[in-house]
């Protein structure tokens, strides 16, 4: 009786728990550059005070985004780690996303999302002489480094592999010219 008693005490002295609110998480592990669908994404309640800011509240929110960089099991999806429509208007004035296929693989596996890049372009070794390469693109940013797309598809290792890059309007025609005669390449820049 008297145990009885004290954990009722015990029970009727304690906080309640802090309140929690919904919020938006990977309901397994998904790869950078997967665009999510409803089977990624599943709603789960964490206390407020820990969540990161800008916690995603919504699936309809997220599905369809693309995830800039891989995300695991159970983490919080949050606004910075997704690409989408809406993130290219909040670019600023004059500015793109756009896509350019980087023929290293390998070298793109080092980027990362905020990494700033020139952007290099080499001719085919009938057109140019070997070694000979010019810069297209100087300084850009970095948006997105989608992996698994070309896996899934059957690409090759000459196909190269997608770089999303914020640049200008006309840089970003010089890119999109340069990648249909050309190799184009980057080399990571120091950030200001």
């Amino acid at each position: 009786m008297l145990a009885g008693s004290v954990a009722l005490a015990l029970h009727v002295l304690a906080p309640p728990p802090p309140p929690t609110v919904a919020v938006v998480a990977a309901a397994r592990d998904v790869p950078a550059g997967e665009r999510l669908t409803d089977r990624h994404l599943v709603v789960v309640r964490r206390v407020r005070e820990f969540l990161p800011d800008g916690a995603i509240d919504r699936t309809s929110a997220a599905r369809g985004a693309t995830v800039t960089s891989a995300v695991r099991r159970g983490e919080i999806i949050t606004d910075v780690r997704l690409v989408s429509p809406q993130a290219v208007s909040r670019l600023g004035n004059g500015l793109v996303a756009a896509p350019v296929r980087i023929a290293d693989t390998d070298a793109v596996s080092l980027l990362r999302p905020g990494d700033l890049v020139d952007v290099l372009a080499a001719g085919a070794a009938e057109t140019s002489p070997i070694g000979e390469a010019r810069l297209v693109a100087s300084a850009v940013r970095v948006l997105a480094v989608p992996r698994g797309a070309s896996e899934r598809l059957g690409s090759t290792l000459g196909d190269g592999a997608l770089v999303l890059v914020s640049t200008s309007t006309a840089t970003a025609v010089r890119l999109a010219g340069a990648a249909v005669t050309d190799r184009l390449s980057v080399v990571l820049r120091s950030q200001p």
